[in-house]
């Protein structure tokens, strides 16, 4: 993808490349959305020193270190602790009721990067007296995010940013009972994270291996072209329990998905969505 290069060689060497990671790597980049796709290829030519996509495919399929570089760049890491904070209110106040009779509550967090999130699901559960009688299943196509989620070293620096997300998110305690601080670093509690399993796991080409009654998928979607995001729409809404909670990001959206018609809205504003019993 040089200046110089022409757009129709450009697409047919980006269509060999995603063709080649996913028969040789199994990952499927496919039905990315191209614009999107493309820009982080930009990043990952950039990265390597390399001028044109047919070299990053040689690079890529001839050395697993430039395919984990390449992963790192191509998924998407950007998270924080209660993030989007009105969201754990309407948590807190719609989703809990539903599910706080559940002999035992799951809960997916799909794309979970490095974790922040998931623990902060982990925190409110646990101020809602419900953290023991849930298993969270925290999962990622990247493997290097999934490993700093499950040590949960992050830096204290971020610490009071994520202290203002979890009071403004309806947080009832000291967000400090909930990390240890090391120097520069935070490490959250060992307690917090006894019941969250982290797994890698493909959303493109995955299956439902559980039934959930909550799945948070926030912010995912919007890197897929309108074909994928009907297939994951279809996985989501099969792995829903009946009356099961979906969680989508500010921009996505149901309507014109095959499963439209499956839901009702708990709460529009934060994209809450319940499955038709």
């Amino acid at each position: 993808m040089t200046v110089a290069a022409q757009p129709e060689l450009e697409d047919l060497e980006v269509r060999l490349l995603l063709e080649g990671i996913f028969r040789h790597y199994g990952y499927d980049f496919r039905d990315y959305a191209q614009a999107s796709l493309k820009r982080r290829i930009r990043k990952a030519l950039q990265a390597e020193q390399i001028r044109t996509v047919s070299a990053l495919q040689d690079a890529i399929l001839h050395d697993e270190q430039a395919m984990r570089r390449f992963l790192d760049l191509v998924t998407v890491d950007v998270t924080a602790m209660f993030r989007d904070p009105r969201l754990y209110v309407a948590v807190r106040t719609s989703v809990i009721p539903l599910i706080r009779n559940e002999p035992l509550i799951r809960v997916w967090h799909v794309g979970c990067a490095s974790g922040e999130e998931v623990y902060s699901m982990a925190i409110l559960l646990h101020e809602e007296g419900l953290l023991e009688k849930t298993r969270l299943y925290a999962t990622d196509l990247n493997q290097s995010l999934l490993d700093r989620g499950k040590e949960g070293i992050y830096p204290l620096s971020a610490m009071q940013t994520h202290t203002g997300n979890y009071l403004a998110g309806g947080g009832t305690r000291a967000f400090s009972e909930y990390y240890a601080a090391r120097y520069d670093r935070a490490q959250i509690k060992p307690w917090l994270k006894a019941n969250i399993v982290w797994a890698q796991h493909d959303l493109v080409a995955g299956a439902s291996f559980n039934e959930f009654h909550v799945i948070l998928c926030r912010n995912v979607m919007i890197y897929f072209n309108r074909s994928l995001q009907d297939r994951v729409h279809r996985l989501l809404y099969e792995s829903l329990a009946p009356g099961g909670v979906l969680a989508l990001g500010d921009k996505e959206s149901l309507q014109f998905t095959p499963h439209e018609a499956g839901y009702e809205s708990l709460d529009r504003r934060e994209k809450l969505f319940r499955k038709r019993k």
